[in-house]
């Protein structure tokens, strides 16, 4: 699904060079490594603040922290995502509240979000899936008119632009109170381990994140609030600082990719190819298609077969999972999330994908459609 190995060999010499600076400094927690990437993100993001930690499930977590949001507070955020989102909220004793999603985009649906408020909805929790952002101007509207908060899950959607009805563009993660990442090894901006990062333009959260990641602490040993042990490590943050140089690169080919794809699947009547929305563009950490009429199992086993990965994100929206299953929420209550998914499949994305790849890919996924 993802060539890291061919990646690196792309950028041996300089992930080396960065690694073997970090181990003859020692310096191996909070060393020059990462506030050079902490600056050179701010700087790529446009955010005025960026505070690196140890994984984007932490990032979340340390979000909602800052934030106060109390025990039994309410905070939406969509049934069709990876459980991280959902499972910091629950860790912390607030109410996680699961909405449906667009049928298009895949991601939060703003009419669903509004019908979800209540005098508990404390904060809103949108996840740019796949590699596009949802809908961000309707719900920071949404917010403002609630006075709630937003916490951006940006882990798949780094790198991507949001476009307002203004002109302006910015980038995603970056327009809500606090905007999330995750550097895990398979992202668009992928480490070389766990890795994560937190953004906001206000300064009081700024200040009070980074005393949440070091054990709650600004002067050593003195603990002004309960925090958590979540760094990120100066090797990863010297492989993330060779990386970010490359990632619009990374994207472009992606999108490439993506093209590629389209016009392999363009007007097939059993296969929906992903859409891009006119606020957005798309950064592809994921290709996902919309099957219909297809014996998806069968299709896994003859892709598998012909030694082509294909994934399902995600085979059990988040209310039909076990840990969270909620008398609020029966079978039938979010109908587009039940149907991506038991009709979605995604295909191998990544930068090194090669024309010949994409064909031998697209032409296998044909062969058994079309039978």
């Amino acid at each position: 699904m993802v060539d890291l190995k061919s990646q690196y060999q792309n950028i041996k010499e300089e992930v080396d060079k960065a690694i073997e600076d970090v181990i003859n400094s020692t310096a191996f927690i909070n060393g020059p490594a990462v506030k050079e990437f902490q600056e050179n993100l701010e700087k790529y993001l446009g955010a005025k603040h960026v505070i690196p930690c140890a994984n984007g499930t932490d990032a979340l977590q340390i979000a909602m922290m800052a934030l106060d949001l109390q025990p039994g507070d309410e905070v939406i955020t969509t049934t069709f995502t990876f459980i991280a989102t959902a499972e910091v909220i629950a860790l912390l004793r607030l109410a996680p509240v699961l909405v449906d999603v667009e049928p298009d985009t895949f991601n939060i649906s703003i009419e669903a979000i509004e019908k979800a408020i209540t005098p508990k909805t404390k904060a809103i929790v949108p996840v740019h899936l796949f590699g596009q952002c949802a809908n961000m101007e309707a719900i920071m509207a949404l917010a403002k008119k609630h006075n709630l908060f937003v916490i951006e899950d940006n882990c798949q959607g780094i790198g991507a632009d949001y476009l307002f009805s203004d002109g302006r563009k910015v980038k995603s993660g970056t327009i809500g109170e606090i905007g999330c990442t995750s550097f895990f090894p398979s992202k668009n901006l992928g480490c070389y381990g766990d890795g994560g990062a937190i953004f906001t333009n206000d300064d009081d959260l700024a200040y009070k994140m980074r005393g949440i990641v070091n054990h709650g602490m600004f002067v050593r040993y003195h603990h002004e609030m309960v925090g958590v042990n979540s760094r990120l490590d100066s090797i990863q943050a010297a492989i993330l600082n060779v990386k970010l140089k490359k990632l619009d690169e990374y994207i472009l080919a992606r999108q490439k990719a993506a093209n590629y794809y389209n016009t392999a699947f363009a007007n097939h009547p059993k296969i929906k190819t992903p859409i891009t929305s006119s606020y957005s563009t798309h950064v592809f950490h994921q290709y996902t298609l919309v099957l219909s009429g297809v014996d998806r199992p069968k299709l896994q086993e003859f892709m598998t077969g012909k030694d082509i990965p294909v994934m399902i994100y995600y085979p059990i929206p988040l209310h039909q999972q076990k840990a969270y299953i909620s008398e609020r929420y029966k079978d039938g209550d979010f109908p587009v999330a039940e149907h991506l998914s038991a009709h979605v499949i995604s295909l191998p994305m990544h930068t090194e994908l090669e024309d010949e790849q994409l064909a031998y890919i697209s032409n296998s996924l044909l062969e058994f459609i079309n039978r």
